[in-house]
């Protein structure tokens, strides 16, 4: 049985988080699937922090960590997002929802396709609309920042952080190392340049830039050397890291465009 109103979304990053949210309070039961050491680092708004936390509240819209599908049940009751440990999407089949989205955002399609289900969309780079999925939403920003593709592919992925008050890649902190990550200046911290954010096997993470840190992996993840770890915004006091960001609600909007506008296809064949 196939249900109208349920929507598994793969990922619960910060992005993905944008999508969800907004199908949630349009109405949609929605089931994420993540991995079992979700790796975002824009915690304080991600979904998957709830793997870790057990439960976690986005702009008043909770997601609970889940087991089993009477626990899953449980939350769409308690009006709660379920969110379940599932890399493989194994859960797809079990549940046969009326739609799929990847939101992984790995910029490379790890196994979606278009039987999934009845509507499936990837968000960015690494799908073509029509042949891999039945959507594919731009996530680059710029001009063309939350465009429903149906035909083609997203914009290839630059490799480069977003500009925001001229830095772009001096925003981003990577790791130094292969190990487990000590996070010593967590998300909301006001920075210098050359503080010390973290340490990777005794080498430090320092901040390029002056500025509010943003984004933080969560503490203790084993991390690779050259992975990405955290996030300053030069914008400092000013940024709210609570509130689901511009880029994120966008996406949203545009991935429940594509469920009206292909369900209302669906109807007319």
């Amino acid at each position: 049985m196939k249900y109208r109103d349920c929507v598994i979304v793969r990922g619960g990053g910060d992005i993905a988080t944008g999508t969800i949210y907004r199908l949630h309070q349009a109405g949609f039961k929605v089931i994420i699937l993540e991995i079992k050491n979700p790796t975002a680092i824009r915690r304080t708004v991600s979904f998957s922090q709830a793997i870790f936390d057990g439960e976690v509240d986005v702009e008043g819209v909770k997601s609970r960590l889940c087991e089993n599908a009477q626990q899953v049940n449980q939350a769409h009751i308690d009006h709660v997002i379920p969110i379940i440990v599932d890399p493989e999407g194994d859960s797809i089949n079990a549940y046969k929802p009326f739609v799929v989205i990847d939101a992984i955002l790995a910029k490379k399609n790890l196994g979606t396709h278009k039987n999934l289900a009845d509507i499936v969309i990837a968000l960015g780079p690494g799908f073509s609309a029509g042949k891999d999925v039945h959507a594919v939403i731009e996530t680059n920003r710029g001009h063309h920042l939350g465009r429903v593709i149906y035909t083609g592919e997203a914009e290839t992925n630059t490799g480069i952080p977003g500009n925001i008050e001229g830095y772009t890649r001096e925003r981003v902190l990577y790791s130094p190392d292969n190990g487990r990550i000590d996070v010593l200046r967590d998300i909301d911290s006001i920075v210098e340049v050359g503080d010390v954010l973290a340490e990777v096997n005794g080498k430090p993470v320092v901040a390029n830039i002056p500025g509010l840190v943003r984004g933080m992996i969560q503490q203790g993840t084993t991390v690779f050397k050259g992975m990405k770890i955290a996030d300053v915004d030069p914008r400092g006091a000013r940024v709210d890291c609570h509130t689901i960001s511009d880029k994120a609600r966008s996406i949203g909007g545009a991935v429940l465009e594509a469920i009206l506008h292909l369900e209302m296809e669906i109807k007319n064949i």
